[in-house]
């Protein structure tokens, strides 16, 4: 899916009670687990924390101000994993979170920042049967722009 960034955002409204920070090592076993959380019913797997630290601090378009991270009191809530390609490469919000517009917020947030970074486009995978992420996706002005067939 592709959004077109030359068009004007809606405004990021956080729920309350979070903190927001960018990905730091120290975070990694947080992030992890939250992702681990999230391919819980499906739609892609995680590798092991340190071959998964390893693999996303190394990749040549990994910066970590493109790392997108939401704490509260019990730790990390929602993380929004970006690469410099202006492309979202995992969108994860914790279920004690979904539901409360922290998805939204950090897509907005990712959106924004490939806009000052002069993006034209923002880009993202997404299965076809995952309906409630393309409700979302789509709300926010994503549109389908090539389909390609699920290794079986």
């Amino acid at each position: 899916m592709r959004r077109d960034l030359t068009e004007v955002l809606p405004s990021i409204h956080w729920p309350a009670g979070l903190q927001f920070c960018e990905y730091r090592p120290e975070l990694g076993a947080a992030v992890h687990r939250l992702m681990e959380i999230g391919y819980l019913e499906g739609g892609g797997r995680v590798a092991t924390l340190d071959i998964w630290q390893r693999q996303f601090e190394s990749d040549p378009e990994y910066d970590p101000e493109l790392c997108f991270i939401v704490r509260d009191g019990e730790g990390v809530v929602g993380v929004c994993q970006c690469w410099t390609s202006a492309y979202i490469k995992n969108l994860v919000v914790h279920p004690r979170f979904q539901g409360r517009g922290l998805g939204r917020a950090l897509m907005l947030r990712a959106f924004k920042v490939f806009q000052q970074r002069r993006e034209g486009f923002v880009d993202l995978k997404v299965l076809e049967d995952n309906h409630r992420a393309r409700r979302l996706y789509e709300s926010l002005g994503m549109r389908a722009v090539r389909r390609e067939p699920v290794p079986v």
